[in-house]
């Protein structure tokens, strides 16, 4: 899971494994799989950095306990 910030403000947790693409339009949009889109203050590469370091701590185990 990827902590992002709502254009509003507002923090929410999101699975990282359901993210289908990332795109900036010029506001940073996510589209998950089941085909909602979610607008992010977080650029795209930054969205590409978290998922990245949160498939790391999988793959790792730094987060099994």
């Amino acid at each position: 899971m990827i902590e992002l910030t709502r254009i509003n403000e507002s923090k929410f947790t999101l699975n990282a494994e359901i993210i289908e693409m990332i795109e900036e339009t010029p506001d940073t949009v996510i589209t998950l799989t089941t085909g909602k889109k979610i607008i992010v203050k977080e650029s795209r590469q930054e969205v590409s950095n978290l998922v990245k370091l949160y498939r790391y701590d999988i793959i790792s185990g730094r987060n099994l306990g």
